[in-house]
């Protein structure tokens, strides 16, 4: 018997012979034709086989069926094999075709409805996805399944996030919480639409980089996710066959709670909040994958992953980090869906990797692969931002930097309407004129980031502004207008953990301990400072002797999987970590 590796053997060849055989004889024997195709499957075989057969069987039944009952489930059924075997436009005119004969059966029109829209979403082509949705809506409305209206209007609201519509995703959002609140139905179902709606609304904030803002929002959700999870799932079928959908499973909904919970904390700077997240949604995804194929939970997992590489790089384990990206880039070779997704993403962690390993020509080309990659604006602007770090670092890329800046101006025209990013920018404002020796400029850009990152609790970017300005007065002279800064930046930058700002602030407070004459202090503090150095280091060379290291140099093309080859040691030095 063949195994997944191997070519189909001469029973595979057998009855596609046969199946052939009853399909063409006259008449046709197509009860005996399926038999033939369906033994197939007693065999086991290799998953591409088995998709191609399951191909065959739905088309063999679609064309030799003859009741429209029976017509519209076939071809629905058929446009899921052609999308599996990647053949959407087969699919979509059967799908149209389908939806103009099934209205007067209002489950199949709404799930024909989802499947074409959720076609042209992943063909990119949001408009018509949206059309398609607001045309489920209102046929739901008609049919009386408030339920599945809420469902296309929340699916429409979620593109709506994607497209960057914010004019239109407001008024949809109240309307569908509305619906939400007034539907009484199926316990589950009910909280199932809450936690889509709530989830919409957590996302939306983290988008616009409103941490704090989000709060109670993202409290109601976790209090919802509870709730569901204490609910049995009802068998009561929905007397009206237009709301047999469920967005999640229940299973799926807590991964995803769990998800934007670590997005929040990574913004927000709870890093060792976001590690406990993480850890208990990958723990859940690793047992829902072991029953359940969902291209989801791949997703699920790469986003995770990469909140989680982020949250290493900052308290400083690099190594770790770096294997990590690699586990990307292994979940990533198995599906191009999801490497297309997210190669963008890949490529700055890799660029963020490079800067935390002081590799900074390595991590101007991983950020110019990533910003090849993406059309997100969010993302765009993030990159450019830490591409910006990495030119004020290399201190003679002046043309490229100002050309950078100019497009992420926090004073003019800022590209996107994220708080965070645009707080992050005046923080590239300020490090730029620390460099430059514009001190009172500095000061200016960096009480902007203050300001900003104290209103909505962005607590890293409180903390390296807090430590900037402290240097700069430290080089001002003005030690206790440092110190009132520095201290603080150190407080802070232990709660989250910020291992880089730790070593800078401990660096600051012994040099202002000695100037003061504050020999004790100064003594801790140079301590402080030689134990972040040496944790540093030793994760650096850890990282840096890995064989995964070499994927710094992979800037073009599908990930790289399989064995790396081990460099003979570290190519970089912690001298400029800062």
């Amino acid at each position: 018997m063949a195994t997944s590796g191997e070519a189909p053997e001469s029973w595979y060849l057998a009855l596609l012979g046969f199946a052939e055989h009853f399909r063409t004889s006259s008449p046709p024997k197509i009860r005996l034709c399926v038999h033939c195709l369906q033994a197939v499957f007693q065999f086991k075989p290799p998953q591409r086989v088995e998709a191609r057969t399951h191909l065959q069987l739905g088309s063999v039944l679609y064309h030799h069926t003859k009741n429209t009952e029976l017509e519209t489930p076939w071809i629905c059924l058929l446009s899921e094999l052609y999308c599996q075997q990647n053949l959407v436009d087969s699919a979509k005119p059967l799908l149209r075709k389908a939806i103009q004969i099934s209205q007067q059966t209002p489950y199949w029109h709404c799930r024909l409805l989802f499947q074409l829209a959720q076609l042209h979403t992943l063909e990119k082509d949001l408009v018509s996805a949206c059309d398609l949705l607001g045309v489920g809506a209102e046929y739901a409305r008609v049919v009386g399944s408030e339920y599945t209206r809420a469902l296309f209007l929340l699916s429409k609201g979620m593109l709506l996030l994607m497209e960057r519509k914010l004019g239109e995703v407001h008024p949809l959002l109240t309307l569908c919480g509305t619906i939400v609140e007034n539907w009484q139905g199926n316990p589950i179902q009910k909280e199932s639409l809450r936690v889509f709606f709530l989830v919409l609304q957590v996302t939306h904030y983290l988008d616009a980089g409103q941490v704090k803002s989000v709060k109670p929002c993202l409290k109601q959700l976790q209090q919802c996710i509870q709730t569901i999870s204490t609910l049995h799932d009802d068998e009561i079928l929905p007397s009206n066959p237009a709301d047999l959908f469920h967005w999640l499973p229940k299973e799926h909904m807590c991964v995803l709670v769990y998800l934007v919970t670590v997005m929040h904390s990574m913004q927000a700077g709870y890093l060792e909040k976001a590690q406990k997240y993480t850890d208990k949604a990958l723990m859940q995804l690793e047992k829902l994958k072991m029953l359940d194929s969902s291209p989801i939970l791949s997703t699920f997992q790469v986003i995770l992953l990469e909140h989680i590489i982020m949250c290493r790089l900052v308290t400083g384990h690099k190594a770790t980090a770096l294997q990590e990206i690699s586990q990307v880039c292994q979940l990533c070779a198995q599906s191009p869906r999801l490497f297309t997704n997210h190669a963008s993403q890949l490529h700055t962690l890799l660029g963020l990797y490079c800067i935390s390993v002081n590799c900074m020509d390595n991590a101007e080309a991983q950020f110019t692969a990533a910003l090849r990659l993406t059309t997100h604006q969010e993302l765009w602007a993030f990159i450019v931002t830490n591409l910006a770090s990495v030119y004020i670092r290399e201190g003679n890329r002046h043309q490229e930097l100002y050309s950078l800046l100019e497009r992420i101006n926090p004073d003019h025209n800022f590209p996107v309407s994220s708080h965070c990013l645009r707080a992050a920018a005046f923080y590239i404002r300020g490090l730029l004129s620390f460099f430059q020796g514009r001190y009172n400029e500095a000061k200016r850009f960096l009480r902007e980031t203050l300001k900003m990152s104290n209103a909505e609790d962005l607590n890293r970017l409180t903390a390296c502004s807090l430590v900037l300005l402290g240097h700069i007065f430290y080089v001002l002279g003005n030690h206790r207008e440092s110190s009132n800064m520095v201290v603080p930046a150190m407080q802070l930058a232990s709660k989250i953990p910020d291992m880089s700002v730790q070593l800078w602030s401990s660096a600051l407070l012994k040099d202002l301990n000695k100037a003061c004459g504050n020999t004790i202090d100064a003594h801790e503090a140079a301590q402080m400072h030689q134990n972040f150095s040496q944790q540093l280091l030793q994760d650096h060379i850890a990282a840096c002797s890995l064989p995964e290291h070499n994927l710094i140099s992979w800037t073009d093309g599908p990930p790289p999987v399989g064995q790396f080859q081990a460099q003979n040691g570290p190519t970089t030095s912690l001298a400029n970590l800062l």
